[in-house]
């Protein structure tokens, strides 16, 4: 930990800047009174100022003034007006750490006329500490900047540095919105209980400690989850059975291709296709 906290502004003030703002203040990182926020919602501002007791602004340009550590989370649409609102008022010296899906060093370093970057790609477990951040450095960040970053992001749970850049759209579409698959295969796993006639309250509790006992059990393993796989589907039995109609329905095929497609939708946004182009029509029927 730094000797002297710095002063942090945050601009865009939304749910993973409060994970990271609790956990800064938590871990002492940073003091309340040396974290500043900037978002235009002044009621949201007045809320956090009165939960963590952070410096509250509207005006993102007067939010930077002296601040050693700009942190950008503000939505990849929003982003080259941000820019272009705060270009020519960061100190030389300060680190703007970008946690925006998709905007690329270059285009922080243009949009903002500075060369002092890193981007990082958190996840929602970072929300209570548990998440997992990868994130790179520019040519222009100094070892004691670096230190400070991997300080910050420590504070939403274990954090990864990578030299490629072109990692962090890999992490986007692998760890980033990780969360929503395994989200989706908790209700899918939930709701299938239901319907074999379980009370949802018991379907939750057994799909849940499934999940949990599940991946604690690879921790400790240390296995392939082959292997692992293997060792709970008996032949001609009922977990065979399952995972044969999980491969014939193409289970793992629609993973590998939902992870592909966020990946390529990272790469939009960083290219500022900000909407979704409309999907053709589906003649193949």
């Amino acid at each position: 930990m730094t000797s002297t906290p710095p002063l942090i502004t945050f601009i865009g003030p939304g749910v993973m800047a409060e994970a990271m703002i609790s956990g800064l203040i938590r871990q002492s990182v940073a003091r309340p009174d040396q974290i500043r926020i900037s978002g235009p919602e002044t009621d949201h501002n007045q809320e956090l100022q009165a939960h963590y007791g952070v410096t509250p602004f509207t005006d993102n340009y007067a939010a930077v003034q002296s601040a050693q550590v700009v942190i950008l989370s503000v939505k990849p649409q929003r982003l080259d007006r941000v820019l272009d609102g705060l270009k020519g008022g960061l100190d030389p010296e300060a680190l703007v750490l970008s946690i925006v899906a998709g905007a690329s060093i270059q285009t922080i370093q243009t949009g903002l006329e500075h060369s002092v970057i890193v981007r990082a790609m958190p996840n929602t477990p970072a929300q209570i500490g548990e998440g997992i951040t990868v994130w790179t450095a520019s040519p222009a960040v100094r070892l004691e900047q670096a230190d400070l970053a991997r300080q910050i992001l420590r504070a939403l749970g274990t954090e990864i540095q990578v030299e490629e850049e072109s990692y962090l759209d890999m992490a986007t579409a692998v760890s980033g919105s990780g969360p929503a698959y395994v989200f989706l295969f908790l209700e899918a796993m939930i709701d299938a209980g239901v319907h074999l006639g379980l009370p949802r309250r018991i379907a939750e509790e057994m799909v849940v400690q499934t999940l949990r006992g599940s991946v604690d059990y690879f921790q400790i393993n240390k296995a392939h989850p082959a292997h692992l796989r293997n060792q709970v589907t008996s032949p001609g039995g009922t977990s065979a059975a399952a995972l044969y109609y999980l491969e014939k329905a193409g289970f793992r095929t629609a993973i590998s291709r939902a992870i592909w497609a966020a990946y390529e939708r990272s790469q939009e946004l960083g290219k500022g296709k900000g909407s979704h182009p409309p999907e053709k029509a589906d003649n193949s029927n």
